[in-house]
C-alpha cells in the first residue's frame, strides 16, 4: 500500500475493509472511506451515512442525532470529496474555514491527496526556493 498517513491503526483497517467490501479502490471511494474512517463515532455510524446497496453517500445522515460538531465536519468534507455535496443553505459549512478549523484537519488534506492524485502527486516532498536580492 502506498504511503498514507492514518490517525489509528482502525484508521487503516476501516479503510482497507471499506474498500474490499464495495470493491471499488477508485479516488472517490478511497478519499470516502478514508475521511470517515478518522473517528470512532463515523466508523460505528458507516451504514447511516453511506448506502452500500445503492453504491452512494447518504446525507440524512448529517442529522442523526450522535454527530457532533467535529463528526459534521469530517462527513461534509467526505460527502463534499464523493460528489461536490454541500447542504442547501449551509453551502458555507463546507467551505475550508468552516472544515479545517478541527483536529481532523491534518487527515483532511490527506483526504484530497487521495480523491485528486492527479494534482497531488508532489505533496509531501520539499520543494526549495531560492530567493535572490536586487
Amino acid at each position: 500500500m502506498e504511503n498514507i498517513r492514518f490517525s489509528s491503526k482502525e484508521h487503516k483497517d476501516f479503510y482497507c475493509q471499506m474498500l474490499l467490501k464495495t470493491h471499488n479502490f477508485d479516488p472517490y471511494h478511497r478519499a470516502f472511506f478514508y475521511t470517515m474512517g478518522i473517528c470512532a463515532e463515523t466508523r460505528r455510524n458507516i451504514d447511516t451515512l453511506f448506502d452500500f446497496k445503492n453504491d452512494g453517500i447518504n446525507p440524512d445522515g448529517l442529522s442523526a442525532p450522535w454527530q457532533t460538531g467535529g463528526t459534521r465536519r469530517l462527513c461534509r468534507l467526505a460527502f463534499n470529496l464523493w460528489n461536490g455535496f454541500t447542504e442547501e443553505g449551509n453551502e458555507n459549512r463546507s467551505s475550508p474555514y468552516e472544515l479545517f478549523d478541527c483536529d481532523f484537519a491534518p487527515y483532511f488534506f490527506e483526504a484530497i491527496r487521495l480523491r485528486y492524485p492527479e494534482y497531488c502527486r508532489n505533496v509531501g516532498r520539499t520543494i526549495h526556493i531560492s530567493v535572490i536580492e536586487r
